[in-house]
C-alpha cells in the first residue's frame, strides 16, 4: 500500500492510518463474508454505448476524416477524436456525415456533454453542455444532405489559456428531425455522434494502463461456466477496452476459445470494473490454464492462472456479488488516499 501522508498537527500518522487500516478490513471482511454464504448471480447486460459508424441502408452516419499521423497506428483514432492538448492550443478535425434514405435531410450539427456511466460512453441528449462543449464549434452548424449524398463540417476545438488540467469528454452530434404532422403529432429525432477525448495538460500526454486481477473461476446459475476478473484503469487516459480468454493444458491437453470478454467498452480514470467471460457449457471442469489478454488501442496486457470450474450443479463461488465489493473496496482505498492527500496539503 502506498505510503500516506501525514494528517496535520492535531492527528498523528499512525492513528490516521490505524483508521484506515480499519475500514479497508471492514470491507474485505464483507467480502469474505459474500464469498461465504452469497449464492452465484447470473449477469446479463447490454449497456447503451454511443457507436460511430457510417451509415446503414436507410439511415444516416458520421465518421470521423482526419487522423493525425503520430495516432494513426491506433485503430481508436480513426473512429474517435481523441488528443492531448496545452491550455491555449486549437485543433480541427473534419467529420462527414451520410445519408441512405432516399429523401435529403436537414442536419444541425452540435456539440455536447458525455460522461461515463458503468463501464460506457454515453453522450449526453441533445444540447446539455459540459465544460469541453463551451470550447467546441462545428461549422457549417446546418446543412442539407441529398438522398445517397454526404456533406462535411469542421470541428474546432480551441482550449482556453486558463483551462484546467485533466480528461475532458464530449460528443459532437449531427442530428434530424421528422417533419410534424399538421396540428401537431410526434417529432422523431434521430442523432449520430462522434466521441471526443481531450486530455488538457503541459507536457507530453499523460500515460495509459491498466492492471487485470486475478482470475476465479465459478458457474452461472444455469450452469455455464464462467471466469470472472476486474480491471483497473491505473493510467491517465480514459480506456476503451476489449478482450478474450484462452483455456489450454486442459484435460486429455484440450483447448478452448477464444471466447469474449464481457466488459464495460470505456473504463474512467481511476474506475475498476468486473470483467466476465461465458464459457461453452460442455466443458469439461478442469484443471485449465487460462490466459485473458484485453487491451485498449495500442495498450495491452494479459493475466493467467490455473482454474478449476465447480462441479455442474455447486454453486461455486458468487463472482457478481465478489466481483462489486471488490470494485466498492477499490474505490474506497483510493477515496481515503485522496482524503488524506487533500488534509495533509491544506494542513501544511
Amino acid at each position: 500500500m502506498p505510503r500516506l501522508p501525514p494528517s496535520g498537527p492535531e492527528h498523528g500518522h499512525g492513528r490516521g492510518a490505524a483508521r484506515i487500516t480499519q475500514v479497508i478490513r471492514g470491507a474485505l471482511a464483507a467480502v469474505a463474508c459474500a464469498a461465504a454464504v452469497a449464492a452465484p448471480v447470473s449477469e446479463s447486460s447490454a449497456a447503451q454505448v454511443m457507436r460511430t459508424s457510417a451509415a446503414t441502408a436507410g439511415g444516416m452516419g458520421a465518421q470521423l476524416l482526419d487522423v493525425p499521423r503520430a495516432a494513426s497506428g491506433d485503430p481508436r483514432s480513426r473512429l474517435y477524436i481523441i488528443a492531448h492538448l496545452h491550455p491555449g492550443a486549437i485543433i480541427r478535425r473534419r467529420i462527414e456525415i451520410s445519408n441512405t434514405t432516399a429523401s435529403s435531410l436537414h442536419i444541425v450539427a452540435y456539440p455536447a456533454a458525455a460522461t461515463i456511466s458503468k463501464g460506457a460512453f454515453v453522450g449526453a441528449a441533445a444540447h446539455t453542455p459540459n465544460e469541453l462543449s463551451t470550447w467546441i464549434s462545428v461549422a457549417p452548424a446546418a446543412f442539407d444532405v441529398p438522398p445517397g449524398g454526404h456533406a462535411i463540417a469542421t470541428v474546432t476545438i480551441a482550449v482556453p489559456r486558463n483551462a484546467p488540467p485533466g480528461e475532458q469528454l464530449g460528443v459532437v452530434w449531427a442530428e434530424t428531425r421528422s417533419a410534424s404532422a399538421a396540428g401537431g403529432g410526434v417529432i422523431q429525432v434521430s442523432r449520430v455522434g462522434i466521441r471526443i477525448y481531450l486530455s488538457v495538460g503541459a507536457g507530453g500526454q499523460p500515460a495509459p494502463g491498466f492492471s487485470i486481477g486475478a482470475l476465479t473461476a465459478g458457474r452461472s446459475t444455469d450452469g455455464q461456466p464462467v471466469v470472472l476478473a476486474s480491471v483497473h484503469n491505473t493510467g491517465g487516459r480514459v480506456l476503451e477496452m476489449n478482450g478474450a480468454l484462452d483455456l489450454s493444458a486442459g484435460p486429455a491437453g484440450q483447448s478452448a476459445g477464444p471466447f469474449p470478454a464481457n466488459l464495460g467498452t470505456s473504463l474512467a480514470i481511476g474506475a475498476t470494473e468486473p470483467v466476465t467471460i461465458v464459457l461453452n457449457g460442455g466443458l469439461p471442469d478442469g484443471p485449465w490454464h487460462a490466459l485473458v489478454t484485453l487491451r485498449s488501442g495500442l495498450l495491452e496486457h494479459s493475466a493467467s492462472g490455473a482454474i478449476d470450474f465447480p462441479a455442474t450443479g455447486s454453486q461455486g463461488p458468487p463472482y457478481i456479488i465478489i466481483a462489486g465489493l471488490l470494485t466498492l473496496l477499490f474505490m474506497i482505498i483510493a477515496g481515503l488516499l485522496v482524503f488524506r492527500r487533500r488534509r495533509s496539503s491544506a494542513a501544511a
